[in-house]
């Protein structure tokens, strides 16, 4: 089979689609404060029906191959990506943030990756050499996330000052920090530091700059991070499939764009199902042994246990449905209602 290449009308199509339909989720959700199932649910069939609308056009256009090869592609990243959703929640509950920032936040992680993926596909599978080693780091990072969902279960206190929080403790020595959420912006000037200090004398800051980042900023740049970690699985099994470029890429965004949405599904149904996040935390750490196993049989050859990507869909989507049934059979009572979705 011949080479299916860059054809201009199919990357105009795509990343017009693309373009398109981004901006009409953030024009959509431009004054929204809390994402509601009902929502999320219809954004995420939304996605769906693109993904499977560009399959049709290359079904159509080109050769009935070429479109199992990307719709392949996309069931395969979609599968992968599903342990993303547990990470962002967990990163969400680390900065205590929720509501609109949230979708903010993840707006602009898509947009990275959207890049991130396009450097990782150009790059090809030579990458990806580096993943074993770093997965060791990242799935003690996802344990830890794990183990401080655990300690801080049906705690639900807003965090107001990050001034010794750990991405704080982290950065500021690197970067000028702001130690604040300050609507929902993810820099802001000096000018408007001053102004918030002398209102509050207990802002302490480690350093003066011209801009400062704030705590969303860093939120950011741990999902974004996240995402990368979990490229270094997701593109290579996506490249296995097929080796053409514009394929591979066009599967992996159609997949992460509809991740959004289902994140913001399993985030407002932890509100109404007690034990859901119960379900969240264990997967945490079912994700954290993952991705040792797979780091240690590519590093040291481990060959004592092999999760395939089906079997790890199936204990998250096993582990989701037991907490849902929990929640049903055991309602119990909840620390603290939220209010409307």
């Amino acid at each position: 089979m011949a080479h299916f290449g860059f054809p201009i009308e199919t990357i105009a199509i795509f990343f017009g689609a693309i373009a398109l339909s981004v901006f009409m989720d953030l024009f959509a959700h431009r004054n929204t404060k809390e994402i509601s199932v009902l929502d999320a649910s219809l954004w995420s069939t939304f996605w769906i029906g693109l993904a499977v609308a560009f399959y049709a056009y290359l079904w159509v256009r080109f050769d009935e191959k070429w479109a199992d090869l990307y719709l392949a592609g996309v069931a395969l990243e979609k599968s992968l990506s599903v342990d993303n959703l547990m990470v962002f929640m967990a990163i969400f509950s680390s900065f205590g943030i929720k509501g609109a920032l949230q979708h903010r936040i993840l707006y602009w992680g898509i947009i990275g990756a959207l890049v991130f993926r396009a450097l990782f596909v150009a790059a090809g599978t030579g990458l990806f050499q580096l993943a074993p080693w770093v997965g060791f780091v990242f799935a003690a990072v996802v344990a830890w996330s794990g183990w401080k969902m655990l300690r801080s279960r049906g705690e639900e206190e807003e965090i107001t000052d990050y001034s010794d929080h750990w991405s704080v403790r982290l950065t500021q020595k690197v970067m000028p920090i702001f130690p604040r959420l300050h609507a929902e912006k993810f820099f802001i000037t000096r000018a408007v530091v001053k102004d918030l200090a002398k209102t509050d004398a207990t802002i302490k800051l480690a350093k003066d700059a011209a801009v400062f980042a704030t705590p969303a900023f860093l939120c950011l740049m741990a999902i974004e991070t996240s995402d990368i970690m979990f490229a270094f699985d997701s593109v290579p099994a996506v490249i296995a499939i097929t080796q053409e470029p514009l394929l591979v890429y066009a599967a992996m965004i159609f997949a992460v764009l509809g991740l959004r949405s289902l994140y913001f599904v399993l985030a407002a149904l932890t509100q109404y199902l007690v034990h859901l996040e119960k379900a969240v935390i264990a997967l945490l750490f079912f994700i954290a042994f993952k991705l040792t196993v797979q780091s240690g049989e590519h590093v040291f050859g481990w060959d004592f246990l092999h999760i395939s990507p089906n079997a790890s869909l199936l204990i998250v989507l096993g582990t989701l449905a037991a907490g849902v049934v929990a929640s049903f059979i055991w309602p119990g009572k909840k620390v603290n209602e939220t209010g409307s979705a």
